[in-house]
């Protein structure tokens, strides 16, 4: 999988996570952690491990302007809070949404350039 799909996919993960955020809500539902919730955010985590070498390898190839690897990591982190996060009611609403477009405006940006070949 190249590195465009891989963050093509993650955007779609911050998407579903929102969905999921408030579906959860909506449902005033508990996910069983170990049924539900860890074997989502492991497969997750595992995506995120391989976007995160392929996309460090991608920084120091290209150097690219705007793209540093602190953020690669600072996405990885947040996406591995906000996953596990969205399946909890309980969650901060504002914390969440924020954390998640943080992210995703990170992830479009990185896309971009992937795009445009910079």
């Amino acid at each position: 999988m190249t590195l465009i799909e891989q963050t093509k996919q993650l955007i779609e993960e911050c998407d579903a996570s929102v969905d999921r955020f408030f579906k959860m809500r909506e449902m005033d539902a508990t996910p069983l952690f170990f049924e539900e919730v860890k074997p989502y955010a492991d497969r997750i985590q595992a995506m995120l491990n391989e976007w995160q070498l392929a996309a460090n390898n991608w920084i120091r190839k290209n150097q690219p302007k705007y793209v540093h690897e602190v953020q690669i990591a600072n996405v990885v982190d947040a996406m591995n809070q906000f996953v596990v996060q969205s399946f909890y009611k309980e969650t901060s609403k504002k914390r969440i949404i924020q954390s998640i477009q943080s992210v995703h405006y990170t992830l479009s940006n990185i896309l971009r350039f992937l795009q445009e070949g910079k």
